[in-house]
């Protein structure tokens, strides 16, 4: 891929506030024309790399090239190309859904008609129509996002930076907005979505980059990542909860992997590595089930499948998401850019 493919390039980005480094020498290459995804915790470092790209932030260290433009040096053409979808509602809650999209239109360059109707056809294509003459703070958290993402697409950007766009959204409404997102991509846009649902990288993203505590610990396709960490996910549930601390004792010893003990009393998950071609993952999993079988551990329920990108950011982080979101919240209140 040459650098003309490219809508976001990033060598060794750094954001440091205080004694905090929010972002830690970051290397990325976003493709152009699809849904690129940045997963991890709150905290992780997203929303800083974000800021530093859209030139609401400067960095300082390495650099950051938009459509091959610095976004230090170039920083206005780099913002003409692109629009921004931030956590919050960027729109004025007073003002009706119509209202705030012509007269964003307007501050935009678009002649009164040509922005009524651009604003028309937005309101039809996100469903907002019928709502689009009441005021946006009697609107619902999904139509909110909606009308957040129309507003960031009346000039059709080049690239578009989503930063968790769904967080706080009931199913349906997440659901609504990844078809949005869809539909902005098929018209060209490039997106660049930031994430901490490993569901909603899986469902958009074309490629991924995980990253914890201002680093990127891994990179690429969702298939990429989840070969690289393992042949295979195991799950099991066993017949007495009482024999899981045993269970899991063994099934650590014969896999080589780190178990997780699901919610349910009963249930374990863990990922297999495979170790060449006489050593794959069914080969080792039916090994550990027959260790179970000699200790006298009955087990009701057993599947093996593809790692999911949960348990692929277990792999990487020795800890789940859900348990990485909690720890870093901290760290988000302190810093506060730091998201």
């Amino acid at each position: 891929m040459t650098t003309t493919d490219l809508a976001i390039e990033t060598r060794g980005l750094v954001k440091v506030f205080g004694a905090h480094r929010a972002v830690d020498g970051i290397d990325l290459a976003v493709p152009a024309g699809t849904v690129y995804g940045v997963l991890g915790p709150n905290g992780a470092g997203k929303t800083t790399a974000v800021k530093m790209l859209a030139t609401l932030l400067r960095p300082d260290g390495g650099e950051a090239r938009v459509f091959g433009k610095d976004v230090v040096r170039d920083a206005d053409a780099v913002r003409a190309r692109i629009s921004l979808t931030g956590q919050y509602a960027s729109v004025d809650e007073d003002l009706t859904g119509i209202e705030n999209l012509v007269l964003l239109a307007r501050l935009l360059g678009h002649a009164k008609a040509a922005a009524r109707a651009r604003a028309d056809r937005l309101l039809e294509a996100f469903g907002l129509t019928e709502a689009a003459g009441r005021q946006v703070k009697k609107y619902s958290g999904g139509m909110r996002r909606r009308i957040d993402i129309a507003a960031s697409i009346l000039n059709t950007p080049d690239l578009l930076f989503l930063d968790e766009p769904t967080t706080g959204l009931d199913p349906r409404s997440r659901n609504q907005v990844w078809d949005i997102v869809r539909a902005v991509v098929a018209q060209g846009t490039t997106v660049m979505l930031t994430t901490q649902y490993l569901d909603e990288a899986d469902q958009l993203a074309s490629r991924i980059a995980v990253i914890d505590h201002g680093k990127v610990i891994a990179e690429g396709t969702k298939g990429e990542l989840k070969a690289s960490v393992g042949a295979g996910s195991v799950h099991l549930r066993l017949r007495d909860a009482e024999r899981r601390p045993e269970a899991e004792l063994l099934l650590t010893r014969a896999l080589d992997a780190v178990v997780q003990l699901d919610a349910d009393p009963v249930a374990l998950t863990a990922t297999v590595t495979a170790h060449g071609s006489e050593q794959g993952a069914a080969e080792r999993a039916a090994r550990a089930l027959a260790e179970l079988a000699r200790a006298g551990i009955t087990v009701d329920n057993f599947s093996l499948g593809q790692p999911t990108l949960d348990e692929v950011f277990l792999a990487l982080t020795d800890k789940p998401l859900d348990t990485a979101k909690k720890t870093t919240e901290t760290t988000e209140t302190t810093e506060g850019a730091a998201a």
